[in-house]
C-alpha cells in the first residue's frame, strides 16, 4: 500500500494508527534481518506514540515512517552508522521530525546509512551493509541506503533520507523507489548531522511521486532557528500533481546518454521513459549541457573541506574509529589548500549563471539517475559500458551537477535491467519541486515500473 493510500485508509477508519504501526513493526521484525535497513527500531516508543495520538492530527495521521540515522529523534540513538557516535542519544527532535509528528506520523525507527552519510553504498564497517531487496548480495546505494531498502521491501511506506551529492537519488534508483532531493534550503537541516553545509538537504523516499509530494509538503518550509533555510513562496507539491505534462518542455541532457560511461541497457530504458513523456504531450529536445561536467570538481572543492571542518574535533580524538573510506575522504579535505572552498564557491556561482538559460528554456531536464544497476557488495571497480571504473567515480557525473546547482531532482523507477531497477532523473528549476513531481506522477500514471516489487517484499 502506498503512503497516500495508507493515510486515507487510516482516515476512513479502516485501521487504527496502532494497527498501522503494529503492521510495520511486524514486517520489520520478520524481514529486516535479510536487509539490515534499520539500525534502531523504536517498537515500544512507536506503539505508545500511536496510542497517544489525538483523534485527528494531520495528513500523516498514524502513518509509520523511518528516518535516516543522521536525523535526530529525541531519546533515540543517532549513530550515523559510526563507532564515533555509537552511544549518542539525541536530546531533541530534528525540525523535520517535529514536522512529521505534527502531521501525525509515527517514527518507527532509524535507518542504516553509509557512515556519516558520506558514501554511495551504505556498507558501514560498524553496523554492516544494508542489502538491496531486489538481490541481497547487492548494495542498495547510499548514503540513504537503509531508507531505500526499507521502502522497497515494504517495511515502511515512506522514509526520510539526506542528500549532499546524490544520497537520496542513488538508493531510490538502485532500489526501485521514488526519491527527491529538494532545492537546497527548502527543508531545514537543524538536528541533522552535517556532511557539507553548502549542499546538505533532507529529502523523502517512498513508492510514488504522490507519496513524496505529501512528505515534502509536510517537512518543507523555513525554520527561524535554522540559517540554512530559505524563505520562499514555493508552490505546494501535492496541489497540482494531477496537471500532467502537456505543453511542458523537457530537455534531455545528451552527454549523460552518450558522452560518459553508461550501461547501454540503462540508456535504452531511460530513452524509452523519455519517449513516454513525449507521448503524454511534453515537448522533448536534446540539449548540449557538457559545461555541467565542471560541477564534478567544483562540488569536491567545497564539500571536502566543509566535511573535514565539521569532523575536526573527532578527527583529533577518534581517528581510528572511522571506517577506512570515510577517514580517507576526511583527511583529503584537510589536505586541500585553504583557498579551495573560496575558489569552489566562486566557480559554483559561475556555473549557476551559465546554467540559467537552460532552466529558462526547459521546465524539466531528463537524464539517467545512475549509469549502472546495483553492483554486488564489495564490487569496486565496476563495469560501466565495457569500462572498469571506481564505483563512486562512475556516478558523480550523474549527480553532482544538480547538487552543485542546488536544484530539485527526483529519481523515478523506469525499467529493469537483469531484474534490477533503473532510475530516470527529472531535474527542475530552483524551488520547482511541484513541477518535477508533477512530471514524475504523470509518468507513473502511464507506466507501472513503480508498482514492480522485489521478489520477497512484504
Amino acid at each position: 500500500m502506498t503512503l497516500v493510500a495508507l493515510a486515507a485508509a487510516i482516515e476512513r477508519g479502516d485501521l487504527s494508527p496502532r494497527e498501522a504501526v503494529e503492521d510495520a513493526l511486524d514486517r520489520i521484525e520478520r524481514r529486516d534481518a535479510a536487509y539490515n535497513s534499520f539500525i534502531t527500531v523504536r517498537a515500544e516508543e512507536a506503539l505508545a506514540e500511536a496510542d497517544a495520538l489525538p483523534a485527528k492530527t494531520g495528513p500523516l495521521h498514524g502513518v509509520p515512517i523511518g528516518v535516516k540515522d543522521v536525523i535526530d529523534v529525541a531519546g533515540t540513538l543517532t549513530t550515523a552508522a559510526s563507532k564515533v557516535l555509537a552511544d549518542n542519544v539525541a536530546t531533541a527532535d530534528a525540525t523535520v521530525v517535529m514536522r512529521l509528528r505534527r502531521a501525525g506520523a509515527v517514527i518507527v525507527g532509524k535507518l542504516n546509512t553509509h557512515e556519516f552519510a558520506w558514501g554511495a553504498s551504505t556498507t558501514s564497517e560498524a553496523f554492516g551493509p544494508a542489502r538491496n531487496p531486489w538481490d541481497t548480495e547487492r548494495i542498495c546505494g547510499g548514503s540513504s541506503g537503509g531508507s531505500g531498502a526499507a521502502v522497497a521491501a515494504g517495511l515502511v511506506p515512506g522514509a526520510l533520507g539526506t542528500d549532499t551529492a546524490g544520497s537520496v537519488r542513488i538508493p531510490a534508483a538502485l532500489c526501485g523507489v521514488t526519491g527527491i532531493r529538494p532545492t537546497t534550503g527548502r527543508v531545514p537541516n537543524r538536528g541533522v548531522i552535517p556532511v557539507s553545509w553548502t549542499y546538505d538537504t533532507v529529502g523523502p523516499l517512498a513508492r510514488t511521486a504522490e507519496d513524496c509530494a505529501l512528505l515534502l509538503d509536510v517537512i518543507a518550509g523555513p525554520d527561524p532557528t535554522d540559517a540554512s533555510t530559505t524563505p520562499s513562496m514555493a508552490e505546494p507539491c501535492l496541489d497540482g500533481i494531477e496537471r500532467g505534462v502537456d505543453g511542458l518542455r523537457v530537455g534531455v541532457v545528451s552527454h549523460l546518454l552518450d558522452g560518459v560511461p553508461l550501461d547501454p541497457r540503462v540508456g535504452t530504458a531511460v530513452e524509452e521513459a523519455i519517449g513516454e513523456l513525449a507521448s503524454l504531450g511534453a515537448t522533448v529536445e536534446r540539449v548540449d549541457a557538457r559545461f555541467l561536467r565542471r560541477a564534478e570538481v567544483v562540488q569536491q572543492l567545497v564539500m571536502l573541506p566543509e566535511a573535514a571542518e565539521a569532523h575536526l574535533p573527532w578527527l583529533r580524538t577518534r581517528l581510528a574509529d572511522y571506517g577506512a573510506d570515510v577517514r580517507a575522504r576526511l583527511l583529503a579535505g584537510l589536505l586541500l589548500p585553504s583557498s579551495a572552498p573560496v575558489t569552489g564557491q566562486r566557480a559554483r556561482r559561475a556555473l549557476a549563471h551559465e546554467a540559467r538559460p537552460l532552466f529558462e528554456r526547459y521546465d524539466v531536464l531528463a537524464a539517467p539517475e545512475m549509469p549502472i544497476v546495483a553492483p554486488r557488495i564489495g564490487e569496486d571497480p565496476v563495469e560501466v559500458g565495457g569500462e572498469r571504473i571506481a564505483y563512486r567515480l562512475s556516478l558523480i557525473p550523474f549527480n553532482s551537477p544538480w547538487s552543485c546547482l542546488g536544484v530539485p531532482t527526483v529519481s523515478v523507477p523506469c525499467g529493469l535491467v537483469g531484474g534490477l531497477p533503473v532510475g530516470l532523473a527529472l531535474t527542475g528549476r530552483r524551488l520547482g519541486e511541484a513541477t518535477v513531481l508533477r512530471v514524475a506522477h504523470a509518468f507513473q500514471q502511464a507506466t507501472d515500473w513503480h508498482e514492480r516489487r522485489p521478489p520477497d517484499a512484504v
